[in-house]
């Protein structure tokens, strides 16, 4: 049932939040629904992704050509988030996930049918992935908004972090069944698996029982429409804690030149992608099973900087190693890094956020993630067409570096946060010690 009052974040129920086994999550029916769709949803995501990128490649031979498969995903996304967020404040957030994700059948049914009629203009492949990115605009506010009416108030933080997991073994699993169904059938065989699964996750999208309402009741205006950038710019931690991950991973995301590593670089194959794909993930669900399981403790703020540095160093180093066993360490430590950002930024967003906000706000960190990640593959494919993959990558993991020393030196604030728990209650975070 969706709870409509106000959150309770009294020293009660974190209480018993402590005293919960990592477990307890799990009675919740609606929550298991929601991570099998959630879990089929992405391994059809993963699946798709590897596929697309071995076969634009393949058919191209061109750096710049892998990057428009990321910004051809960012334009929709960026110019739809946050009317997709007014729409998940307005519209039951399970039925626009319903919706979203029958449209991401439909693209993976597009581009089996573009592989099975042998085209071989990448154009087509850029205007489904436009269809995809329009859908992801409204799924993705409209997911983030739902988990708070699954869980008790006080099993918030695990949820973000069992969900985080969810999404880590997908993104594991994910590319390297592509990997292995591209080496083996084809692109027709990934496209299948994917549209398959996207079928199974309306499935379960479709027994949630939850129901979340109109929960805004302000009238539809522009003020309204931008209200959760507003919202964003005045809280400086949530700021600091969207900007932080926009730009180092802006700067720092190689996944885009990941088949030119594969292929040219550590000279392997689509099994090799998947691989290369699989470590960051691998690396991120260990971290967020142990941050399910375990609380993150004090010093939040500085484990956060110290773990995006990380990541940056990763980064760097996956850009000059000419080995692939190398290769997938770099990867793992870099993707187990960014999970500890990913977990402190998304509980702030969920725990800072009233109820009738949240799709606005979460649409606003989706576009920031949207920007992150598919700009950030058209950065690094448009720079690797002209200096080569491994200048273009070294490159963003130094701008990463830098990034966070000047977020470090301009959000003090962010800094200091000691632990999340506290900030849930208060709704500003005590300061940690001076040290």
């Amino acid at each position: 049932m969706a709870r409509d009052g106000p959150v309770d974040y009294s020293a009660a129920s974190m209480t018993h939040q402590a005293a919960a086994s990592g477990l307890s999550i799990f009675q919740h029916r609606d929550f298991r629904f929601y991570l099998l769709a959630r879990l089929c949803a992405v391994l059809a995501v993963q699946i798709e992704s590897v596929a697309i990128g071995w076969q634009v490649y393949e058919l191209t031979g061109s750096a710049l050509a892998l990057g428009y498969t990321g910004l051809a995903q960012f334009l929709p996304f960026l110019s739809l988030c946050l009317v997709g967020g007014q729409v998940a404040d307005r519209v039951d957030r399970r039925t626009i996930l319903a919706v979203c994700q029958t449209v991401m059948l439909i693209c993976s049914l597009l581009l089996l049918a573009f592989t099975l009629g042998h085209i071989r203009d990448v154009r087509f492949v850029y205007g489904v992935l436009v269809l995809f990115g329009a859908a992801r605009a409204f799924h993705a506010p409209a997911g983030s908004a739902l988990t708070p009416h699954l869980v008790p108030p006080e099993h918030l933080t695990r949820a973000v972090a069992i969900n985080s997991t969810t999404w880590q073994v997908a993104t594991i699993g994910g590319p390297a069944v592509g990997g292995i169904l591209y080496g083996w059938i084809g692109a027709a065989g990934a496209y299948t698996a994917s549209a398959t699964l996207c079928a199974l996750s309306v499935i379960w999208i479709l027994t949630l029982t939850v129901r979340t309402g109109r929960a805004s009741a302000e009238p539809l205006s522009l003020s309204t429409l931008v209200a959760g950038l507003g919202f964003v710019r005045r809280q400086r931690l949530l700021l600091g804690s969207i900007t932080l991950d926009l730009f180092a991973v802006l700067f720092g995301g190689a996944v885009a030149l990941l088949p030119i590593y594969a292929r040219d670089i550590l000279h392997t194959g689509p099994w090799g992608l998947g691989l290369l794909r699989c470590a960051p993930a691998f690396g991120a669900a260990v971290v967020a099973v142990f941050l399910a399981m375990r609380p993150m403790g004090g010093n939040t703020g500085r484990k956060m900087f110290i773990a995006v540095a990380i990541f940056g160093a990763a980064t760097l180093v996956f850009g000059m190693s000419r080995s692939l066993p190398l290769s997938l360490a770099a990867l793992t430590i870099a993707g187990a890094a960014d999970m500890i950002s990913v977990v402190v930024r998304h509980t702030l967003e969920l725990m800072a956020t009233p109820d009738d906000m949240r799709g606005r706000v979460g649409a606003v960190n989706m576009m920031a993630i949207g920007a992150s990640n598919e700009l950030g593959e058209f950065r690094a494919g448009g720079f690797a067409e002209y200096v080569g993959a491994v200048p273009a990558v070294v490159a963003g993991a130094v701008g990463t570096l830098a990034v966070v020393a000047l977020w470090a030196w301009a959000f003090p604030e962010l800094r200091r946060v000691d632990r999340l728990e506290s900030f849930a209650q208060t709704k500003e975070p005590p300061a940690a010690p001076a040290s």
